[in-house]
């Protein structure tokens, strides 16, 4: 049987998310894996890449062959490397970690302390009167009706 290392394709029509699979050749794109071995998300900036580097080496160790963007995928974590005896590549770039909300909500509240807390900013609107009018007018047409 041979075995490769493939990408799993997910997500939406113009939002793919990939999974790296490793699976029979014989089966199809989508269908079923011997094993998930990582993430690939191109759609993100910088994409965000995640494999699990020990299965990795273990699938190409037993002679798992990887399909043409698996391969430049581990190139770019530099599993390939390690696996050929290679010298490793520049670092990744990975995505800054967001900030906490709430935090920065806190933060903010606290700058801005001098304002009157717990009141309204904007008066509540009032009824108009033409809304009443109106009101008035279709429920007087519709007791005449009946």
């Amino acid at each position: 049987m041979a075995v490769k290392i493939k990408l799993k394709r997910l997500g939406k029509i113009r939002s793919p998310h990939y999974r790296i699979i490793v699976a029979d050749s014989r089966t199809r794109r989508d269908g079923r894996a011997i094993e998930e071995i990582g993430l690939y998300h191109p759609v993100q900036n910088p994409s965000r890449i995640e494999v699990d580097s020990e299965r990795a080496q273990y699938w190409l160790g037993v002679g798992a062959q990887p399909t043409e963007p698996v391969m430049a995928i581990l190139k770019v974590t530099g599993d390939w490397q390690k696996f050929k005896g290679l010298p490793a590549p520049a670092p990744m770039l990975v995505a800054e970690p967001k900030a906490d909300k709430r935090a920065l909500f806190e933060a903010a509240a606290k700058s801005s302390g001098d304002e009157p807390k717990g009141e309204a900013i904007t008066p509540k609107a009032k009824k108009s009167e033409k809304k009443d009018e109106a009101a008035e007018a279709t429920a007087s047409t519709e007791s005449t009706e009946a």
